[in-house]
């Protein structure tokens, strides 16, 4: 009797999730949820100080407001509805529920990926070409940057989950994992998935290979540039403002190549859900501190607003 249930529309899928109900485990939800609020906050913040302090209007700080609103947007695909599922006990999420955690993730990390490698170009024309910088990052070839970044990612998801979502499921329909992760979708199929799945790993590749290529060349072009300044302290300043994107781009791409890149024989089910949980919600959560507390533009709007606040309160 074949009952491969090609009624996909309206039979949820079950996400077995990370955590159990044990006290260890509660204790680590609750961490996540400590992370997942501090990522909100941080990231809001960021976006909403470099809205209001007209020196952070520069290329640098917009390409930054940007990366922190897709954070934002990636924690809150995610995280809730795993919050709710383990809150409630209700594991179940929709068809359609699944098809736009899959959409938007991908589009996501797609739109990170890219624009990660962009800002490490901002930086190359920033200490490189110091005086064609206002001509070479104008208003422009920053909005065409920043559309680019998103149009790529979201293009990208689009493709994805179309052809994902159009595969029959069958059986328990339980996806092992705590969202509705691609490749752990792609188990439950009843088709044959194979050329898909290499196809994905081919894109992968690119997706990650491309950015990262620009980030070589471009700091490659930095470092060419710091060893040729004759000031130390220029040399201090150039190295000051690459380090906290390098930290940013290792973060990101060092648990992306871990879930993406690795041999299929190698994967396991329990690995690739802590290291989402590492890309997803704690990543988020870092990128605002490594980019104001290393930076002094940002502190120091951070403490012009702080005062602003503290003044209106005495009033």
């Amino acid at each position: 009797m074949e009952i491969c249930l090609n009624q996909s529309s309206t039979d949820d899928f079950i996400l077995l999730g990370i955590f159990s109900h044990n006290p260890a485990d509660l204790i680590l939800f609750l961490a996540v949820m400590i992370v997942f609020t501090l990522a909100l906050c941080g990231n809001v913040l960021l976006i909403f100080l470099i809205y209001i302090d007209p020196r952070l209007h520069t290329p640098m700080y917009f390409f930054l407001s940007q990366l922190s609103l897709m954070d934002l947007m990636l924690i809150c695909t995610n995280v809730p509805k795993m919050a709710v599922n383990y809150l409630s006990g209700q594991k179940s999420i929709s068809f359609v529920g699944c098809g736009i955690q899959i959409g938007f993730f991908v589009s996501l990390v797609g739109s990170e990926g890219l624009l990660l490698g962009l800002m490490a170009y901002d930086r190359y024309v920033a200490i490189s070409h110091p005086l064609h910088y206002p001509i070479l990052m104008s208003q422009r070839v920053c909005l065409q940057i920043i559309g680019s970044s998103w149009a790529f990612g979201i293009i990208d998801g689009l493709i994805q989950v179309v052809v994902v979502m159009t595969f029959p499921y069958c059986g328990l329909r339980e996806v092992n994992h705590f969202f509705c992760e691609m490749l752990s979708l792609l188990k439950l199929a009843c088709a044959d998935t194979s050329l898909f799945e290499n196809m994905i790993f081919a894109c992968c590749v690119f997706m990650l290979f491309l950015p990262f290529s620009i980030i070589v060349d471009s700091y490659a072009c930095i470092l060419r540039a710091v060893l040729h300044m004759h000031s130390a302290q220029a040399r201090k300043k150039a190295l000051a403002t690459c380090s906290s994107h390098l930290m940013a781009v290792s973060l990101f791409y060092g648990a992306a190549m871990f879930i993406y890149l690795r041999p299929r024989h190698y994967r396991a089910p329990s690995h690739d859900k802590v290291v989402s949980i590492f890309y997803t919600v704690l990543t988020p959560m870092l990128n605002p501190l490594i980019y104001s507390l290393r930076n002094r533009e940002v502190m120091a709007a951070l403490r012009k607003g702080l005062d602003h606040c503290r003044i209106g309160s005495q009033h």
